[in-house]
């Protein structure tokens, strides 16, 4: 078939190498505009865009696609490029822009959406984090149809895949991203013959990933320890869960819950040898992967041996 592909991070860059490697033609890649990035903030090209230079598909960038809103030639532009490239369907991961109805209903079967949760729950920017934040014991990919609504369209085929106790939402992305990769591949094989079958969602049971900002990242030791080790593995890789702790912004990388400890929140309870130990609102973390301000990530361990004295104080202020 003729897909078109609309996507930019890594996510996304799993799936059209996928498509192009079983064979379908890829008319047209539609992505974020280069963003500055690096220590140098040089303007890079999206993940997808460095993929689809590779294997020679047709890149374009608009900064909006509706035909009558700010960036009206950028969505202009773009639509002249998918009607040249009369795709036979579209298929959309994690592309960061609205797709507005002209889009939807330009491809002959429309657009596939490739979402990284079991709709309908977390629907929405960030559904592997907000899974992993709130202890679900399983996510999985959801292929869908595509409306107007916020991950609101019909499911075509749904994978189940389990959380691990220790996952980080990077570890959990990369499975998911190799499993929607093979689910839409299967899909557009259905679509081909015509097997698809669509499935409306259910009223119930819909939750919302909303986006993760940075202002998230700040610790509240007053929550439960259990709480805070979930959002320290959400936050991995970004934005990281983050404390105070004399005067330098640390980042938590790692932790385990200490069910039998407790003391006020936010208090060192121990800081010797190569344990670091706070207490939390319910129970206390273990705290055994951190990163100082300009450092590398390094064991509790190695932390403790650049900040002494560290027992007693209080990491809540």
């Amino acid at each position: 078939m003729r897909v078109a592909f609309a996507g930019t991070p890594e996510f996304a860059a799993a799936a059209l190498a996928a498509i192009h490697a079983a064979g379908h033609h890829v008319s047209l890649v539609l992505t974020q505009p280069d963003r500055p990035a690096g220590r140098g903030m040089k303007l890079t090209p999206s993940p997808v865009k460095q993929l689809a230079l590779q294997i020679g598909a047709p890149v374009a960038q608009p900064q909006g696609l509706k035909l009558d809103g700010k960036y009206s030639d950028d969505a202009q532009a773009a639509r002249e490029a998918l009607l040249q490239a009369a795709p036979d369907v579209m298929v959309v991961a994690a592309y960061g822009l609205i797709l507005p109805q002209w889009v939807l209903t330009l491809p002959r079967l429309g657009c596939l959406n490739i979402h990284g949760s079991l709709l309908p729950r977390w629907r929405g920017a960030a559904p592997i984090h907000r899974a992993i934040e709130a202890g679900d014991a399983e996510t999985g990919i959801t292929i869908m149809q595509m409306d107007e609504g916020l991950d609101t369209g019909d499911m075509l085929l749904i994978e189940r895949e389990p959380v691990r106790p220790d996952d980080t939402t990077g570890a959990l992305h990369d499975r998911l991203a190799a499993l929607g990769a093979r689910l839409v591949v299967q899909a557009l094989a259905d679509a081909s013959a015509g097997r698809l079958v669509a499935t409306q969602q259910p009223e119930q049971g819909v939750t919302y990933a909303h986006k993760i900002v940075k202002s998230e990242a700040a610790i509240d030791w007053t929550q439960p320890a259990d709480a805070i080790e979930r959002r320290v593995r959400a936050f991995d890789p970004f934005p990281g869960a983050t404390f105070e702790c004399g005067g330098e912004t640390v980042k938590l990388w790692q932790a385990r819950v200490r069910p039998d400890v407790q003391g006020p929140p936010g208090r060192v309870l121990q800081a010797d040898g190569a344990h670091l130990v706070v207490a939390c609102g319910e129970g206390a973390l273990e705290l055994l992967q951190l990163q100082r301000p300009g450092g590398k990530r390094m064991a509790a361990q190695s932390f403790l041996q650049g900040r002494p004295g560290l027992a007693g104080l209080d990491l809540g202020h």
